[in-house]
């Protein structure tokens, strides 16, 4: 109606004279979207925390457990709610990022320098035009990369960054954004990062009895990184849709540092990763029912190890992953409250080594969706269900058995109040994953005949958020989750008479209880002051119920706090900001038996960063200064692979 008048009344007032003014006017929507809200990280809120890469930036989400093994080149892996890491999707601009080999995913590789957003979902996103492969996970991270947005008069982008600091990091990195024409631009954005590693840490330990076994200060060693990250990207858009093209590179040379145990310290442990891929999207809504989605990709992974240790068996093993996958999503609206939707993925994956008896295992994957949509009022409602068929071949052995699972959710949410934005959810999910080629055909280890590993996941929860406009509380939100989560048939290594030689076997069952908290507010107490706030915690209860029998029936499982949390603090002040986080995790055992010699401390760190943007005739320049551990706190993540202490780095940005 307001298009329809405005022509009208601009033409009446041009006839007059003199000029005229329109004041601004802005457009205010509440949003009701989500079933399950995500947990965010984005645009300058994610530049201000002190993290490198994106597995620095998730300790901020609560239920999320990190291992981290140390180092600006240590393997960093994440899983949620301790449903294990082979149970988390991870999403690089909605397309997974996969390792057929262990199913796990370091997220130290990713660098946030050219992340956009990360977001975080327990159970699935809350869309249901998206590809299978979204349906299959008991949690999702997606990763979006920067896509180019040009002002008005301008045709490129240029960004510019060189950080150093502790560990003798040197770390530049350049971004360049072209627009090719008014719906095609182009991206290349480069990265390198060499660090020796090498960091002073406390080794100390104390016995069942209490008393100090050994206590000293030495030098983390064999912790070297010479990584290179190159990626470069098409975007369009048509009538009514969009496409994208992307090609990624990342090459490193990395150390691996080791446990430290009974005083060795010797390494001779090196690896060489190479991860390559190709991907592109094509969306289009063809009419206003209809709209359709391919995704494709191809990968190519190369790892090379190598042992040298001399006190060890020599290792020096090759190993290369090849993947294709293609995805068709199409959703279609039956009434402007009910949408369906059905998709389609099928996936490729082929694995070779030089081991001695490697079986070279190629893998098919179908995957089916179904799922549907429902707004009914204050009602949202979502259902699918994902059809699985997994097929195995080998070129040494038996053919093993193909497999045809079908995995249940459901979402619902239900907004109480019309004048406040305050709403109860609730989902149950069903979900599997299939064991890697590791756990089945790996030398001396695997076992073809292993099970997939389900989980069940039932959640409770509530969300309330408000906005105040120009007043001193800007804007306010907190969210609470109740959940329970049974994992069946856990793959877990089980040893079979001889030393280093083990099999794999479905024992495990793990009930997992659990509390999530989160809340942020944004108060303005002066002119041009904003102070944000953050809070997270986690309480969780993850009882191992295999066989009781076991002296650790109903334990508590390895490296899961029953505490944790964060907090964070971010003042901005007339292009000055300084960031405050915290970090807490509590006490945890590191072996399944809660026993006291299993026992590990809690810990905390510490992280402030104060930054200024000046701006520039030529545009824009951005410094930086961060300390980590502030407190220079001596603590393990994992036992025997010591964090750094106390540590620097410095950034200069800048942008044209």
């Amino acid at each position: 109606m307001m298009l329809g008048i405005c022509p009208l009344w601009v033409y009446a007032q041009s006839r007059l004279d003199s000029i005229q003014h329109l004041d601004e006017i802005t457009v205010v929507a509440k949003s009701f979207r989500e079933v399950i809200p995500s947990q965010k990280l984005s645009g300058k809120e994610l530049q201000k925390l002190n993290s490198h890469s994106v597995a620095d930036a998730l300790r901020y989400f609560s239920g999320v457990q990190l291992k981290d093994y140390g180092g600006v080149g240590g393997i960093k892996t994440v899983n949620i709610r301790s449903m294990g890491t082979n149970h988390m999707g991870v999403f690089y601009d909605g397309i997974e990022l996969s390792n057929a080999q262990n199913g796990q995913v370091d997220l130290g590789m990713y660098s946030l320098d050219n992340i956009e957003e990360i977001s975080l979902y327990n159970g699935q996103k809350s869309e249901i035009f998206q590809s299978a492969k979204d349906f299959g996970a008991a949690g999702t991270l997606y990763l979006r990369s920067r896509r180019p947005k040009f002002e008005d008069g301008k045709n490129t982008n240029l960004r510019a960054t060189m950080k150093a600091g502790s560990f003798d990091v040197i770390n530049p990195s350049a971004l360049f954004e072209y627009k090719i024409s008014e719906n095609v631009a182009a991206s290349f954005s480069a990265e390198w990062l060499n660090a020796s590693g090498k960091y002073k840490f406390r080794y100390r330990r104390v016995n069942p009895a209490g008393e100090i076994a050994y206590d000293t200060t030495a030098v983390r060693e064999n912790g070297d990184i010479n990584a290179t990250r190159l990626e470069a990207g098409l975007y369009g858009t048509i009538e009514r849709g969009t496409w994208n093209a992307k090609v990624y590179n990342y090459n490193s040379e990395r150390g691996i540092p080791g446990a430290i145990v009974n005083n060795v310290w010797r390494r001779g442990e090196r690896v060489w990763d190479t991860n390559s891929f190709f991907q592109g999207s094509f969306v289009k809504e063809v009419n206003d029912q209809f709209k359709t989605q391919v995704n494709a990709k191809y990968a190519f992974y190369r790892t090379h190890y190598v042992n040298n240790d001399d006190k060890l068996i020599e290792v020096d093993n090759l190993y290369k992953q090849r993947e294709v996958y293609v995805s068709t999503a199409n959703m279609y609206t039956i009434f402007p409250f009910w949408d369906v939707s059905m998709s389609y993925d099928f996936q490729w994956n082929e694995m070779k080594a030089d081991m001695y008896g490697f079986v070279f295992p190629t893998r098919f994957t179908n995957l089916l969706s179904i799922a549907t949509a429902l707004r009914l009022g204050k009602v949202k409602l979502q259902g699918s269900g994902l059809a699985t068929f997994v097929n195995d071949r080998v070129k040494e052995g038996p053919a093993p058995k193909a497999r045809q699972i079908l995995t249940p959710a459901v979402f619902l949410s239900y907004k109480l109040f019309d004048k406040h934005d305050f709403s109860l959810r609730a989902f149950y999910k069903k979900t599997f994953r299939m064991p890697t080629f590791n756990d089945l055909y790996y030398a001396d280890m695997g076992n073809s005949k292993l099970d997939p590993e389900y989980v069940t996941q039932y959640n409770l929860g509530t969300v309330y958020q408000k906005q105040w406009g120009n007043k001193l509380f800007r804007h306010f939100k907190i969210q609470a989750d109740g959940y329970y989560n049974y994992v069946k048939d856990k793959i877990i290594a089980y040893p079979k008479g001889q030393q280093f030689r083990w099999t794999m076997l479905n024992l495990g069952k793990v009930k997992i209880r659990g509390v999530d908290i989160s809340t942020e507010t944004m108060i303005n107490p002066w002119k041009d002051l904003f102070i944000t706030m953050k809070v997270q915690y986690t309480y969780q209860k993850a009882q191992d119920y295999t066989d009781p029998s076991d002296n650790y029936y109903k334990d508590q499982i390895p490296y899961i706090p029953w505490h944790s949390g964060s907090a964070i603090a971010q003042a901005s002040y007339k292009g000055w900001d300084l960031n405050y986080s915290f970090i807490y995790v509590g006490e945890r055992y590191n072996q399944q038996e809660n026993i006291k010699y299993n026992y590990t401390q809690p810990w905390y760190t510490s992280d402030i960063s104060l930054s200024k943007e000046f701006k520039m005739k030529f545009g824009s320049l951005k410094a930086s200064l961060e300390v980590n551990n502030l407190l220079s706190q001596d603590y393990d993540v994992i036992l025997n692979y010591p964090m750094p202490k106390r540590n620097y780095r410095a950034s200069l940005t800048v942008e044209l």
